[in-house]
């Protein structure tokens, strides 16, 4: 895919690093398109993958992959975030597209719960 999945791991700094909070997604995901207009946005909480083996990370991340490459089109935001479990999908506002992409990463990675939406 195109757009990387940005994937936020809890991981510990090396010692003498300087240490800084994370950015919050909310001032990371956009909002609106490069017209102003605003974009639609879900996310999903699969449970317990922090928890899982790195191949079964590894095989949950080629899956959404698969998916979201698929929709690159409409898709313009991706975030992963290991430590809170959860996917954040920002799109371009299309009736039905949330549900649509839901229940295809659904499809593939049928732990994956749909939490919330917003339409743009």
């Amino acid at each position: 895919m195109d757009k990387e999945i940005c994937l936020r791991q809890n991981v510990l700094p090396k010692a003498g690093t300087k240490v800084s909070p994370a950015v919050p997604l909310h001032e990371v995901a956009p909002t609106r398109d490069e017209n102003g207009k605003p974009l639609s946005d879900f996310m999903m909480i699969i449970p317990k993958l922090k928890h899982q083996s790195e191949s079964y990370i590894q095989h949950t991340l080629n899956q959404l992959d698969k998916v979201l490459n698929y929709y690159k089109n409409q898709i313009i935001f991706v975030d992963l975030n290991m430590k809170m479990n959860l996917l954040w999908v920002t799109i371009k506002p299309t009736p039905g597209l949330i549900l649509e992409i839901s229940a295809a990463i659904k499809t593939q990675v049928p732990e994956a719960l749909l939490v919330a939406d917003h339409q743009g």
